[in-house]
């Protein structure tokens, strides 16, 4: 009865794991438990997700030049690895195998080593020294935690923009008028800001149109204003533009 629990057991492993990894990787439960990954020979180019509980890994005599920062990090239970027979390329990016080979020697069956550049070529990747990597930056970052950093900057972005556009909705900017005067010039508009001036003078345009006088039309760069249309500018700034005016 027991061997029959066994056996369904090793069945359900070997399942689990062929669906796991979704590649032509043959995936075996071992007896004594865990898994084992048999991936050597496939021409991978880059490795396949693995298992968790992946006990013995083999992926030697593929195309693999590097291996992703942390990829072996999740993969607590590995006492067998062989990443011999690759053309490992042995710049900044071979950092994170090199340190990991150096804490796991004890279950890596044969030392892979660099084929390129051509100056470390057939060299150990574990004999690569700290200074060759000092010009690097190691990454130390996975790819969940750049997902994760990468969503609250563009959170934070969103919400500055919100906020932009509803202090944009309330600018407000205060039109002094002296009293004495019958009229004012265009070029007692230049304190203001951009935007402002050119809304302002959008709304002299309009209100011009709906009096019917044409001398706004003829010069928009120094229109001469009546006092007399003064309350219908105010009111088309403020209703039409959301732009409330202070007059003194």
């Amino acid at each position: 009865m027991f061997f029959a629990l066994d056996i369904a057991v090793f069945l359900l492993m070997a399942t689990l794991c062929a669906h796991a990894i979704r590649q032509p990787c043959a995936c075996a439960a071992l007896l004594l438990g865990g898994l084992k990954v048999n991936c050597s020979t496939l021409n991978l180019m880059e490795l396949p997700p693995l298992p968790l509980d992946t006990t013995e890994l083999y992926v030697q005599n593929n195309r693999l030049t590097t291996v992703s920062p942390g990829q072996f990090d999740k993969l607590l239970s590995l006492k067998r690895v062989s990443l011999s027979g690759n053309p490992f390329h042995c710049d900044c990016r071979i950092q994170y195998l090199r340190n990991w080979l150096l804490k796991n020697r004890a279950i890596v069956l044969k030392e892979p080593i660099c084929v390129s550049p051509s100056f470390v070529a057939h060299k150990a990747i574990t004999e690569l020294s700290d200074d060759y990597f000092s010009t690097c930056v190691l990454e130390r970052c996975t790819d969940e935690t750049y997902n994760i950093i990468l969503g609250l900057m563009l959170i934070g972005v969103i919400v500055l923009l919100l906020c932009s556009f509803r202090l944009a909705r309330k600018s407000t900017f205060t039109l002094y008028i002296d009293e004495s005067h019958v009229g004012f010039q265009a070029n007692y508009f230049h304190s203001m800001k951009p935007k402002h001036r050119r809304r302002l003078l959008t709304v002299l345009s309009e209100v011009s149109e709906d009096s019917g006088s044409h001398n706004y039309k003829e010069n928009l760069e120094r229109p001469p204003v009546n006092m007399e249309l003064l309350p219908q500018v105010l009111d088309v700034l403020h209703k039409k533009h959301n732009i409330k005016i202070k007059a003194s």
